[in-house]
């Protein structure tokens, strides 16, 4: 059986490394923001080329703790709109909600499955004021558009880079845009994944990151002083002492992703799978295939016949957003471009413990479909 994605294969080579780290973050006796949270902070900013990285739970609090920052910082008020792709897992549009703003969901194009710039103007209202842009499945969003939207109208940018570590365009990075803040996962299935939970922001905003830091320490920037209503979200010691063994081989594992993507647009050819589109960027560079998603009018068939053939698949995501039931009040509302998509795509195998064995495989067994 050909996993859709081996956890454990894709941590091996880094056990001894991993016991190394425990020993030390043992010895060291301190297990609350130490020196690895500080060392994975700078070490992550460089990587991110931005003057400041936080460290907190997970990425959906990174997510929220922007937001709310912005408003501690008197740049958003609660009640404000926020533009947000349709097409999406729902912790973006969740992570609005949970900052007491207004998400307003926009159709994503077919092709790339982002957001569709030329679709956001028509959303906009007085109430407007931020947008955040998902790089779904690994792939940049048109960033170039949505910052000149965003500066025309003096919108705050939030990216959602949950999918996406290492993402570069072929002009600048992902996180180059001076104007925007980003959220990261670190969740283990991402690209750069810990052995638990964890995320973290990186910004250029020096007021932002403060407050961000105060706001994962319970509002507290000096102990038992609270300037805000913070919360508990501190990215884990240890967590953050396997992020800095990993960091540093980012970039390969993502180059190995990109390898085998380039395999399957190129070899997979059969007229019922549709397959990913780069025209948008023009190069691989702009996506880190996260996950390698393609699109078939026969997916429970298709499925079915993978798994047969011994090979496993997802959906991500089966269900869109405003069809979930905890959005009843969305239910009726209509986006064909995000329902076409969402009873259409299926993901994979794709990491970089891939063997080109196994590819060849998986090649073969789609075109026969």
């Amino acid at each position: 059986m050909i996993k859709f994605l081996d956890l454990k294969k894709i941590n091996e080579p880094y056990e001894a490394a991993f016991q190394e780290k425990l020993k030390t973050v043992l010895e060291n006796g301190w297990y609350i923001l130490g020196n690895e949270v500080e060392a994975f902070e700078n070490n992550f900013a460089i990587y991110s080329e931005k003057k400041y990285c936080v460290g907190v739970g997970n990425g959906f609090d990174a997510l929220v703790l922007i937001f709310k920052a912005y408003i501690q910082l008197g740049k958003l008020q609660k009640g404000d709109e926020v533009i947000v792709p349709a097409n999406t897992y729902i912790a973006s549009i969740l992570a609005i909600l949970q900052a007491d703003l207004v998400p307003v969901l926009v159709e994503p194009k077919l092709e790339t499955y982002n957001i569709n710039p030329d679709l956001i103007q028509e959303k906009i209202t007085s109430k407007t004021k931020a947008i955040l842009a998902v790089h779904l499945y690994g792939q940049l969003a048109e960033m170039e558009k949505i910052n000149e939207i965003a500066i025309q109208n003096n919108f705050i940018v939030v990216e959602d880079a949950a999918q996406a570590h290492g993402a570069i365009s072929n002009q600048k990075s992902l996180i180059n845009n001076q104007q925007s803040s980003v959220a990261y996962s670190f969740y283990p299935g991402k690209n750069l994944g810990t052995l638990g939970d964890g995320g973290a922001v990186v910004t250029n905003d020096s007021e932002l990151a403060i407050v961000i830091q105060s706001l994962r320490n319970y509002g507290s920037e000096a102990k038992y002083q609270n300037e805000f209503i913070g919360v508990n979200s501190r990215l884990d010691e240890l967590q953050a002492a396997f992020l800095n063994v990993k960091l540093l081989n980012l970039d390969e594992e993502n180059n190995k992703r990109k390898s085998i993507a380039k395999r399957y647009i190129s070899e997979i050819k059969n007229d019922k799978i549709i397959l990913p589109t780069l025209s948008l960027h023009g190069t691989t560079e702009s996506h880190v295939f996260h996950l390698f998603v393609i699109r078939t009018q026969n997916r429970a068939e298709l499925q079915n016949y993978l798994l047969k053939n011994g090979i496993e698949s997802m959906i991500h995501y089966p269900i869109p957003p405003h069809k979930q039931k905890a959005f009843s009040a969305w239910n009726n509302l209509t986006f064909p471009i995000t329902e076409k998509i969402h009873n259409e795509v299926l993901s994979l195998p794709m990491s970089p413990v891939l063997t080109m064995k196994e590819v060849d495989y998986i090649v073969a067994i789609l075109n026969q479909f």
